[in-house]
């Protein structure tokens, strides 16, 4: 008969958010390279993610641009100052999920230059004409979705991330952690700790750790 697994050997897994976590935000710099003002909207302004995407794919279809010109500003992006680092550290203390709200279609080039790490998020719908014409959700709220499922498998979750749609993973997590959040997201969520760097975020995650195995 297998036996329960116990805490005598615990394995944590850390989630991370990837933008502003990892990061830059992606449709932070899509606006700022095509001047479309009305692309820097991101979850920290506008909290319902259904909103904000049929914004943004409107947006898109009004000015022209396909996922040529969105992945072309991808392409220039590159991991946020520390965060490669930190996230080799990370490897090496816990097992590390990407759980993130942007698309496959996306993230492929910033994966390769994080070497890899797991990632679970959603696609697009992308016409042969390379026009983004929907988005298809893994499920909604996956971000918790999935946090429940690693309890369910008797796994403690360190959690962070930066923004309204990570408050639902925060909450769900063994400890939950905002990471360079807005003014806004902190005085809404008061109950999660505050990193603003990575030497913090590194102390935040072995607070945690400490705090799951007691």
């Amino acid at each position: 008969m297998l036996s329960e697994p116990t805490l005598s050997d615990p394995v944590e897994i850390a989630c991370l958010d990837l933008e502003g976590v990892l990061v830059p935000e992606i449709w932070i710099n899509v606006a700022q390279k095509t001047g479309i003002d009305a692309l820097l909207a991101t979850t920290r302004d506008i909290p319902d993610y259904d909103v904000l995407m049929t914004q943004r794919l409107r947006i898109l279809d009004e000015h022209g641009l396909k996922i040529g010109d969105v992945q072309e500003v991808i392409d220039s992006l590159g991991p946020l100052d520390g965060a490669l680092d930190f996230l080799e550290w990370l490897k090496s203390e816990f097992q590390v999920v990407i759980l993130s709200d942007t698309f496959y279609e996306f993230a492929k080039p910033l994966m390769r230059q994080l070497g890899y790490p797991t990632l679970f998020c959603h696609r697009l719908g992308i016409t042969a004409d390379g026009r983004i014409e929907a988005y298809h959700l893994r499920m909604p709220d996956q971000k918790r979705e999935a946090v429940k499922r690693f309890h369910e498998l008797k796994f403690k979750v360190i959690a962070a991330g930066d923004s309204y749609n990570d408050t639902s993973m925060l909450g769900e997590a063994d400890r939950g952690i905002l990471f360079c959040p807005p003014q806004n997201v902190i005085a809404e969520f008061p109950q999660f700790p505050v990193a603003m760097d990575y030497a913090q975020l590194k102390a935040e995650f072995l607070e945690g750790r400490a705090a799951v195995r007691r």
